[in-house]
């Protein structure tokens, strides 16, 4: 079996984008004005062609990866997409090893601490 190369698993926008159940849709019914009122109606059907998407994981990714702000991607709305990525960054961190924050087995470390010295 060939190694794996960059990328390999990981398809181009350009692979998937032309498999996306959007495709045959109104663009701008994934880019509502609002979040509310009439406006809730046409997220939810935006949601709803993401739902029945074969590639909507992949759309997601892009939007994350993209940092895509505005309109519905890989089913999600840019509040969701906030959301997603500040709890991806949290995880990110919690798992920093060295992170003085976050690990209590790490150096002291900013002009905060104080230095140690031997009794």
């Amino acid at each position: 079996m060939p190694a794996m190369q960059p990328g390999d698993g990981v398809r181009s926008r350009r692979d998937w984008l032309a498999d996306g159940a959007c495709r045959n849709e109104d663009p701008e019914l994934f880019f509502p004005l609002t979040a509310q009122g009439p406006a809730a109606k046409q997220i939810m059907a935006a949601k709803a062609v993401c739902g029945r998407c074969l590639v909507q994981l992949d759309c997601l990714r892009y939007a994350l990866e993209d940092r895509h702000s505005y309109g519905i991607w890989g089913g999600t709305s840019e509040e969701e997409r906030r959301a997603l990525r500040r709890s991806r960054s949290r995880a990110r961190r919690a798992l920093t090893p060295g992170d003085p924050r976050r690990d209590p087995a790490a150096p002291a470390a900013g002009r905060h601490a104080r230095a140690r010295r031997p009794a």
